[in-house]
């Protein structure tokens, strides 16, 4: 079993980080956050020869979940996640799309399995626990590979900053208690990738992040 590699695509005008979490040997992975731009998404995933067993997804926003259908339909594999809490927020892609004015690009999603606090996901040896911290998205996941001291944060934690609240479904207090009671306990020495922009260590964010002091 190799290591885990992470390569990050960023898609779309929100600069999302499109992750690709592969194994180093075996070439083997998933796609965490297919939010667009699927083309682009393929062309790395050719150049560098991974295969993809899944797309896992950690919420349903449009900027993470937007192009998830037409890269299933590409690939021919599952989607996987996020909480059945962000049905809506899926269902309603194509709605978020005509505000956006991207419509032509984006697909309601149906995941092929919803996923559920203290469940595992895996791709070959690799086992990512999820917790499912909603406060950004009512149904937003993580996943945390132990082994590695590794976490996909999505949308929860970002480097200096936490997400953001005033969307639909947007809860300050409760993401607060879930960076509280599900994130930070992971361990100051667990690396991050996050949703947008340069991940980190929770150690770091603990110590740091504005928005942390006094929780």
């Amino acid at each position: 079993m190799g290591q885990i590699q992470a390569g990050i695509v960023p898609v779309t005008a929100f600069q999302q980080n499109c992750t690709i979490l592969f194994d180093g040997d075996t070439k083997r992975g998933v796609v965490v956050d297919p939010g667009g731009d699927v083309a682009a998404i393929q062309e790395v995933l050719e150049k560098n020869g991974i295969e993809i067993e899944a797309i896992w997804l950690t919420h349903g926003h449009i900027d993470h979940a937007g192009g998830a259908m037409d890269l299933k339909d590409a690939l021919g594999v599952e989607i996987v996640g996020p909480h059945k809490d962000d049905l809506n927020l899926l269902q309603g892609l194509e709605d978020q799309a005509r505000m956006f004015g991207v419509e032509d690009a984006v697909r309601n999603v149906t995941p092929d399995r919803w996923l559920e606090e203290g469940e595992t996901v895996s791709f070959g040896e690799h086992a990512f626990e999820v917790y499912h911290c909603p406060g950004h998205a009512p149904g937003h996941v993580i996943f945390f590979n132990r082994n590695a001291g590794f976490a996909h944060v999505g949308d929860v934690l970002f480097r200096g900053s936490i997400g953001r609240t005033d969307l639909p479904g947007g809860n300050h207090q409760q993401l607060l208690d879930s960076i509280r009671d599900k994130v930070l306990p992971l361990g100051d020495d667990v690396g991050f990738i996050c949703g947008h922009g340069p991940g980190g260590r929770i150690g770091e964010e603990r110590l740091t992040n504005p928005f942390l002091k006094g929780i």
